[in-house]
């Protein structure tokens, strides 16, 4: 068997009015042929589960692995139209390449939109699709965020989402879509997909599959793979960042060759979101209130989950709202990480040691607070390359964010990791490599949601997520949609049928 594996994972956030350009998908990963297992065999990703699962089933069954390409940009602002042409062309070149293939798999991420099409990834897997004939097997893998479309579906033989927030079964997920794909090509099984799309935006705040609210409605889900006929099942949380009427929640059911009852049981899992809406809006704090519950609790080290400077969500990592406002309120010694190239610049020209007046962050746009003007003394300087061994969200082993430098402000119990490129924190390597202490604060913030969570809990007793200004707000009423759906809960409160 030739099995082919295809990648594109990009999570576009409209509301960044700065475009997604070829160059930043360079500065993270385009990868063709061998290069793609030379980066991703042995990773907690799930292109190295697509490797680990074909490898075990080829034990039995010869299989050729073809790798064909992909492509991968940490989370910005909308695909312009000459990068998404440049995908296309790419994919399209290298999948003629490859042919013939007995099956695919491919990551796709499912929230990807560019000037092009809205619904980039549909768009996307639909040319795959009528390039490689519509008997070919595909089982694709999304991300937990995707936005499903019926474009995607429709394409697809089988849709295999993560089940975690933050996403540290990618890998199981690519071992199951390659068993999926093997026992397909086999025979043995007869993959047969149902979807169902409740009107309902789940707020990003409520998208930890570690809580109460969420292990409900996955514990109804994994009742239903418990039954004989379901192969698999998956919860599409949505990127409430991208508008597009795509955006919001939806629901995949698996059968062996039984599309009625995959219909059933789909809607079944939807019928149990939609129950349980209510308990998916956002409970949103402010900084002040956020800043008084530390204040108020002895003996805690705190993280602090910036919300509305999600870099995860495509936001420019250089909000100073919350180093600001810990600034003001000495609660202890506190860390931030904030990008801005200008001032590790500035930095390094001052030198190791060196007492100097940086003005700091705030200046990608005007909502995500204004530049923090701090004198500081230069602690050290990196050149900002760290590897992370352990399974985190993203399943990224190898990071870069340019040039480093910790600086402490002199007047204030605030440390601060100044880099040069946006650097997701999805690892606590990130301080460690720059000689930090995680333990040494009483209070760290992450730029981040739910993504931080699986390195920083090792080290914080307790979280809060703050509902910061910014290009990833968690008050989604405060963002300007011009194309979700309507009527769509919260936004819209209305009867349905299926309540």
């Amino acid at each position: 068997m030739r099995i082919g594996i295809l990648a594109f994972l990009h999570e576009s956030n409209t509301f960044i009015v700065s475009p997604t350009t070829w160059r930043n998908f360079e500065e993270d990963t385009v990868a063709s042929g061998r290069d793609i297992l030379k980066q991703f065999a042995g990773s907690h990703h799930e292109l190295g589960g697509f490797l680990a699962g074909l490898d075990r089933a080829g034990v039995g069954t010869p299989i050729e692995v073809v790798p064909i390409l992909a492509v991968r940009a940490t989370p910005s602002g909308t695909i312009s139209k000459e990068a998404f042409d440049e995908l296309l062309n790419r994919t399209f070149s290298a999948l003629q390449r490859s042919m013939p293939l007995d099956g695919l798999l491919v990551a796709d991420h499912g929230a990807a939109v560019s000037e092009k099409q809205r619904d980039a990834d549909g768009y996307w897997l639909e040319q795959i699709r009528a390039s490689v004939g519509a008997k070919l097997p595909m089982v694709v893998t999304l991300d937990a965020h995707a936005n499903l479309s019926p474009a995607m579906v429709e394409a697809c033989t089988a849709i295999i989402a993560y089940r975690t927030n933050p996403h540290l079964d990618q890998r199981a997920r690519g071992e199951e879509a390659a068993e999926m794909l093997i026992d397909c090509l086999l025979g043995k099984t007869n993959p047969t997909m149902a979807a169902a799309y409740p009107p309902l935006a789940i707020n990003i705040e409520r998208q930890s599959t570690d809580e109460p609210h969420l292990r409900e409605i996955y514990t109804v889900a994994d009742r239903q793979k418990d039954l004989p006929e379901v192969l698999s099942n998956s919860l599409l949380l949505g990127f409430p960042y991208a508008d597009v009427k795509e955006m919001g929640a939806a629901t995949i059911v698996i059968t062996n060759g039984d599309l009625q009852r995959a219909q059933q049981l789909a809607d079944e899992l939807a019928n149990a979101l939609w129950r349980n809406r209510h308990a998916m809006e956002g409970d949103l704090i402010d900084v002040k209130t956020a800043l008084d519950m530390v204040e108020a609790t002895a003996g805690l080290r705190f993280g602090m989950l910036d919300m509305g400077d999600n870099v995860g969500g495509g936001s420019a990592a250089d909000g100073t709202v919350l180093a600001r406002a810990l600034c003001d309120r000495n609660l202890g010694p506190a860390f931030v990480c904030i990008a801005d190239a200008q001032a590790v610049a500035q930095a390094i020209t001052a030198g190791l040691g060196a007492t100097v007046e940086l003005s700091i962050g705030g200046h990608t746009d005007q909502s995500h607070g204004d530049p923090l003007l701090l004198r500081v003394e230069i602690v050290s300087i990196h050149p900002g390359r760290f590897s992370e061994s352990l399974p985190r969200h993203g399943g990224i082993v190898e990071f870069d964010q340019g040039a480093t430098v910790v600086a402490r402000a002199c007047e204030h119990p605030l440390t601060l990791l100044l880099t040069s490129k946006r650097m997701v924190p999805f690892s606590l390597q990130q301080l460690l490599s720059c000689g930090l202490d995680p333990t040494s604060f009483r209070v760290l913030v992450a730029k981040g949601v739910h993504a931080p969570l699986a390195a920083y809990r090792e080290v914080c007793d307790r979280f809060i997520r703050v509902n910061t200004p910014g290009s990833t707000c968690a008050d989604l009423r405060q963002l300007d949609y011009r194309y979700r759906r309507n009527p769509l809960f919260p936004f819209e409160l209305f009867p349905c049928n299926n309540d």
